[in-house]
């Protein structure tokens, strides 16, 4: 029975949305696929989107970003994590390998673990990167110039990346050169059906209403200006987590029998930050998306890009967001024209029939 080994990324949960339809779009080519899901993202992302076999082995894979909430990164403490994550480097790297060779599959793939690589490399066994963006693109933006261990730290992630065997850039995605040669690939999006009605429903939704949804990714929001949100007529809000007591207009994504794909199909505006897996299903369901901007992530300029090419969107200020100055934003994407047809969201295919003319089965 073929067997892939794929490691994901645990920072939020858009690397593990990227996979899932990469594995899928594998299994329709590759009968009795079996794919061990290497990563801390948990289990129950995966049970209701993974249509091939899988097991799940939670190990932590890399660092991601530290931060206080989506919208804020802590630049000393990731650059601390991570070296710290390297301080044990080879324990990690040797139970990797170990890990790898028990299960003995016929591919790795990486989304966007350099450990994976790093340990498929050692193991003799093939691998591939999915990515639109790699975790050295991301720490040079914050790496301290006077700091020798910092560049260090960024020039031995790339030599990790080198090593892999097929690297495949997802569209919409910044230059990339830790690898030595990319295949460039399309959208990658797999948005599901409306369900308008049966939300409204749900909701007792009044004719003039409107839906926001709030969703700003695996990172939980923090703080929310509840009560200028209370006060916005004639929206309703959908927000990830409880919903706070005394708040009519407020509601939780949990309480509703509805995944986040379709709820991201069936409401009237998306509020988010340019992350991809939001943003590229968004736009391919042509959903005015209102985003708040962080300024200090590799993949947020070609992300806001394409937005701005293919989509129906606002940009609302960090204060504007925080202070619950809202209402202009969301007026203006619900009015705002379709953008140009995007390009069709094929990468996931596209991935698979690339990993299987390399590799077969």
């Amino acid at each position: 029975m073929p067997l892939i080994w794929c490691a994901i990324s645990g920072h939020g949960y858009g690397h593990a949305a990227q996979v899932v339809p990469v594995l899928n779009a594998l299994g329709t080519l590759v009968p009795g696929l079996t794919v061990v899901l290497r990563t801390t993202v948990p289990a129950s992302f995966f049970r209701d989107r993974l249509t091939i076999q899988w097991k799940h082995s939670p190990e932590q894979q890399d660092v991601g970003c530290i931060q206080d909430g989506p919208l804020k990164i802590d630049i000393d403490a990731t650059l601390a994590a991570h070296l710290h994550f390297h301080k044990t480097w080879e324990a990690r790297l040797f139970n990797e390998v170990a890990a790898m060779q028990a299960a003995s599959p016929s591919l790795v793939i990486a989304d966007t673990p350099y450990l994976a690589i790093e340990a498929g490399s050692r193991a003799q066994i093939p691998t591939v990167a999915l990515a639109n963006f790699t975790w050295d693109l991301v720490l040079n933006e914050y790496r301290h110039a006077s700091s020798h261990s910092h560049q260090q730290l960024i020039e031995y992630i790339r030599g990790c990346y080198a090593k892999v065997d097929m690297a495949l850039r997802i569209t919409p995605a910044p230059s990339i050169n830790a690898f030595s040669s990319i295949i460039d690939i399309a959208p990658i999006a797999d948005p599901a059906s409306p369900e308008r009605n049966r939300l409204a429903s749900a909701l007792a939704l009044a004719p003039n209403e409107r839906i926001v949804l709030v969703g700003f990714g695996g990172i939980p929001l923090t703080s929310l200006p509840l009560k200028q949100m209370e006060q916005l007529l004639p929206y309703r809000f959908l927000i990830d987590g409880p919903a706070p007591s005394g708040y009519s207009r407020i509601h939780s994504t949990k309480t509703l029998p509805f995944s986040f794909k379709t709820l991201l199909a069936s409401v009237d505006v998306i509020m988010t930050k340019p992350g991809y897996g939001t943003v590229v299903e968004a736009i391919a369901l042509q959903q005015p998306i209102v985003y708040v901007r962080r300024f200090n992530f590799a993949d947020e300029p070609p992300l806001v890009d394409y937005l701005h090419r293919y989509g129906r969107s606002v940009e609302l200020s960090i204060d504007d967001f925080t202070q619950g100055c809202w209402e202009p934003a969301l007026r203006q994407a619900l009015a705002s024209p379709a953008g140009l047809l995007p390009p069709p969201s094929t990468g996931a295919m596209e991935a698979a029939e690339a990993i299987v003319r390399e590799w077969g089965f």
